[in-house]
């Protein structure tokens, strides 16, 4: 794994941290999870099935530590790898389309209405929820669905230019090929 790869993905990851960790919790202790836009940035600059593992596994681990959902720890640690996988299969299968920002944005939307529901789905089974899954659904995710496509919309033309005069493109390129 290339060390450019290693030090984009983190900062990526460190960003959503952030942004994660100062938003509050809007509805019975969830809140929008601002760490799924930059792990499906990471996923689309970055695209290896290690890479996508490893963005998966730390967002899972993090957003655990930081969520303040009850007993939301589980919960993520399945989450977040399960929906990085289902998003690299979809960027895969769209790798066409989702290289564009409109595509990117779509692929948001999809990505974050997918982790909310396994996320949901998951915290049901092993701890229970503070309220009805559709009403969670609509009061957190459907936001955090339109919030993560609106970062999206915002983040991705930054990096795609950042990316194009930096020699990270090269690191990029070379990843792909392994």
């Amino acid at each position: 794994m290339n060390t450019k790869t290693l030090v984009s993905l983190s900062l990526l990851i460190g960003i959503g941290t952030a942004l994660h960790a100062v938003i509050p919790g809007i509805f019975l202790g969830m809140k929008p999870d601002m760490m799924l836009t930059m792990m499906f940035l990471g996923i689309m600059l970055f695209p290896a099935k290690k890479n996508v593992l490893l963005v998966g596994l730390l967002t899972g681990v993090i957003s655990g530590l930081t969520t303040q959902f009850p007993g939301g720890f589980l919960p993520n640690l399945i989450d977040k790898p399960v929906t990085a996988f289902v998003f690299y299969g979809l960027f895969l299968l769209t790798r066409k389309y989702s290289r564009s920002i409109l595509g990117a944005i779509v692929l948001t939307a999809i990505g974050t209405l997918v982790s909310g529901a396994i996320f949901l789905g998951s915290a049901s089974v092993i701890v229970g929820l503070p309220g009805a899954f559709i009403a969670l659904f609509a009061a957190v995710v459907l936001p955090a669905t339109v919030v993560n496509a609106g970062a999206m919309f915002v983040v991705y033309p930054i990096i795609n230019g950042i990316l194009k005069r930096s020699s990270i493109s090269e690191a990029v390129t070379s990843d792909q090929l392994q």
